[in-house]
């Protein structure tokens, strides 16, 4: 009677220590399944004042947009590349609906470079009232901010008229975007004590943000450097590794041209930038290329429709389009590694030609960006 108990207990511990080891087992695979760090995202709302006086302003959002988005591709948290999204807002134009405050959404959060890009050309400026209290609550309700603790959630409030216009207090406005955990930034388009006066510094320090002045009349000027003709030549070879497919492929692979005929339209070196924005990580076109949505798992070649397909593609086998679009990948991937070469050569060269002017809009922005990223322990590669 003890051996057969002593056999029963002895069973019932080997049973246990088999059911703490499998648990141990099954929390160890799904600590490893679980990345130790949510991949953060940068969220940037530009609420611009397209009222008569803001060309200035508008010009140079369309010229620096790509000098900005290179940036922050170096942007990084814990190893992690972050995700950049961007939102437009404009205001104070009295072509706009006057229920809504002057107001219009232009583009919701938005990933795809070449929307953002398309969107901001598309801004004109007539006059109106400028009611920044309205457009910052606005843009609070209404986007799709970050709710994640590494997230950045960024407002950037440019304009030239006193920051208390409107019906809605800007100080109520400002509340309701902390509570969002929102940082406002405000740029001031003229004198920056004159700014100070108008109340745009007291809306940025609501939230511990930055108060910036910009001169909005400045023209941007860049360098031009011995290594742009070859980063031109490279985008060109670019492009053609893009493969279309759906509805929409044809006509967004349009855009992208129309997109670098735009840049180019406001000087070479602005073609440059772009060039360069495109070889990098944040110039993601799944929803239209075959090599981008595969490398990113956003569809399945299997079960692609041949419909779908551009034409040099619909005769080809599965196993033919496969490897047509490995190569493709191959070679995009060839020409980025080329491009970002290149572009290093090409920084250290504007080092010593030239001076970085703290006037601009994309410098104000950036040095902010960079500073309310630090608090949150993101870095630069390459960290100037």
């Amino acid at each position: 009677m003890k051996q057969i108990l002593f056999i029963l207990v002895t069973l019932a511990l080997m049973g246990c220590k088999r059911n703490n080891q499998t648990k141990q087992l099954a929390q160890s695979e799904i600590s490893q399944m679980k990345p130790l760090v949510e991949k953060p995202t940068i969220h940037v709302a530009l609420l611009l004042d397209t009222s008569n006086s803001m060309d200035g302003l508008i010009d140079q959002a369309k010229a620096q947009l790509w000098s900005m988005v290179n940036e922050l591709s170096l942007a990084k948290f814990k190893d992690l590349k972050p995700s950049l999204k961007i939102a437009i807002y404009e205001y104070g134009n009295d072509q706009l609906d006057v229920k809504n405050g002057y107001i219009r959404q232009v583009m919701p959060f938005n990933s795809d470079l070449d929307d953002i890009s398309n969107n901001l050309f598309s801004l004109t400026t007539n006059g109106g009232n400028e009611f920044c209290g309205q457009v910052i609550s606005t843009s609070t309700r209404e986007l799709g901010w970050g709710k994640e603790n590494n997230d950045l959630n960024l407002i950037f409030i440019a304009g030239n008229e006193p920051f208390t216009q409107g019906p809605i207090p800007f100080q109520q406005a400002s509340l309701n975007a902390k509570e969002k955990k929102i940082t406002i930034n405000t740029i001031y388009c003229g004198d920056y004590q004159e700014g100070i006066n108008s109340y745009w510094e007291e809306g940025a320090n609501l939230t511990h943000g930055t108060y910036m002045a910009i001169n909005q009349n400045n023209e941007t000027h860049y360098a031009s450097t011995p290594f742009d003709d070859d980063i031109l030549k490279l985008n060109e070879k670019l492009n053609e590794t893009y493969i279309t497919y759906g509805q929409k492929g044809q006509e967004k692979k349009l855009m992208q041209h129309e997109q670098d005929d735009k840049a180019a339209s406001i000087g070479k070196t602005n073609a440059v930038t772009r060039s360069i924005s495109k070889s990098s990580y944040l110039y993601d076109n799944s929803t239209w290329d075959l090599v981008d949505a595969i490398k990113n798992q956003t569809i399945d070649l299997q079960n692609l429709n041949k419909d779908d397909l551009p034409k040099e593609l619909k005769t080809k086998s599965k196993t033919e389009i496969e490897t047509y679009l490995n190569e493709k990948a191959e070679e995009r991937a060839q020409i980025n590694k080329e491009i970002q070469s290149i572009n290093q050569k090409r920084m250290e060269y504007l080092k010593s030609h030239q001076k970085e002017n703290t006037t601009e809009l994309q410098s104000v922005m950036i040095n902010s960006i960079k500073k309310q990223a630090a608090l949150k322990n993101y870095e630069w590669e390459n960290n100037q």
